[in-house]
C-alpha cells in the first residue's frame, strides 16, 4: 500500500472524470462505515444500533455502487464487463449472506450486536442452534468469500480474461484504494461471522469445566475477537490457494440453485427450533 501511495496517478482522457475519481472513495468509505458498528471487544464499539445487523447489511452492500461507477466511468470494455460481473456476484451473494445472518437473528431474538454477543456468554450460537446454525455459518462464509472477490470467486478481475477488470484504468493511490477496500471487506466478513456465530469477544467455555473456564476468562476480550477473526481470514486465504476459479455461470448457479434454496429452508428450520424451544 505504501508503494502505491507514491506511484503516479496516470490521467486517462476518455473517462467520465467525476465518476472515475469518485468511485474509489465510494468503495473505501463503504468499508470504513462498517467498522463503527462492529464490537471489537468489551466496550470497544463506536456506536451500537438497535438494528445493528440491518445496518451492517445496508452499508456493506454500498460498495457495489462504487464498483459499477468505476466500470462505467472507465469507458473501457474490460472494466465494464468486470464491473457487471462484480455487480451480479455481489447482489446475488448478498441475499445468502443476509439470510444467514437473519437465521441467527431468529435464534437470538435481537438485532443489536452487543445483545447478540451477550447471549453467547455461555455457549456460542454455532453450538446453540444445532444443524441450522452450522449450515448458516458455512453459507455465510461462502457468500462472504464471494462478496470480497477472493478466489475461486475472483471473476470480476480475472487476469486471463479481463486484464484487471474494473481496475484496468486505475493507477497509483486510486488502484490501491480498491485493493485496500477488498482486504478491509475480508476482515469485515470475518468480524461479522465472529460476532454473530462465534460469540464475538466472548471466551470459549465448556460446561462443568470451571477451572478451564476461569483460565479462558483471563484472556482479554480483544484477543479473543481478533484471534477468531484472523482464523477465519486464514481460512479464506486457504480456500483461495486451494480451489481453481469458477466460471460465471457456475458462480451464479451455485447461489441461485443451491445456496439460496438451502438458506430459505434453513431459516424455516431455525424458526421451528426456536418455537419448540429445542436450542441449547
Amino acid at each position: 500500500m505504501v508503494k502505491m501511495l507514491i506511484k503516479e496517478i496516470i490521467p486517462i482522457n476518455h473517462t467520465d472524470k467525476l465518476l472515475f475519481y469518485l468511485a474509489p472513495f465510494f468503495v473505501i468509505v463503504a468499508s470504513f462505515l462498517t467498522f463503527g458498528a462492529i464490537p471489537f471487544g468489551n466496550g470497544l464499539q463506536a456506536f451500537d444500533f438497535n438494528i445493528g445487523v440491518f445496518y451492517l447489511l445496508a452499508v456493506s452492500s454500498l460498495g457495489v455502487i462504487g464498483i459499477l461507477m468505476a466500470g462505467w466511468a472507465s469507458n473501457n470494455k474490460y472494466s465494464m464487463i468486470g464491473a457487471m460481473r462484480s455487480g451480479a456476484q455481489l447482489v446475488s451473494y448478498e441475499l445468502s449472506a443476509g439470510l444467514s445472518l437473519l437465521t441467527m437473528v431468529v435464534l437470538s431474538g435481537d438485532l443489536q450486536l452487543s445483545t447478540i454477543i451477550e447471549k453467547q456468554s455461555d455457549t456460542w450460537f454455532i453450538f446453540q442452534g444445532h444443524l441450522p446454525a452450522v449450515v448458516a455459518f458455512v453459507i455465510y462464509l461462502i457468500a462472504g468469500h464471494a462478496e470480497t472477490n477472493r478466489g475461486p470467486f475472483d471473476l470480476p478481475e480475472a487476469e486471463s480474461e479481463l486484464t484487471a477488470g474494473y481496475h484496468t484504468e486505475y493507477s497509483g493511490l486510486q488502484f490501491g484504494m480498491f485493493y485496500l477496500a477488498e482486504y478491509l471487506n475480508m476482515f469485515i466478513i470475518a468480524s461479522i461471522a465472529t460476532t454473530v456465530f462465534l460469540g464475538g469477544w466472548m471466551p470459549f467455555h465448556i460446561g462443568g469445566w470451571d477451572g478451564f473456564n476461569h483460565v479462558m476468562d483471563y484472556i482479554p476480550s480483544v484477543i479473543w475477537f481478533f484471534g477468531k477473526a484472523f482464523a477465519l481470514m486464514f481460512l479464506s486465504l486457504w480456500v483461495r490457494w486451494t480451489f481453481p476459479r469458477l466460471r460465471i455461470d457456475q458462480l451464479l448457479h451455485l447461489e441461485w440453485k443451491y445456496l439460496l434454496p438451502i438458506n430459505m429452508v434453513n431459516i424455516l428450520l431455525m424458526v421451528g427450533i426456536v418455537l419448540l424451544g429445542w436450542y441449547f
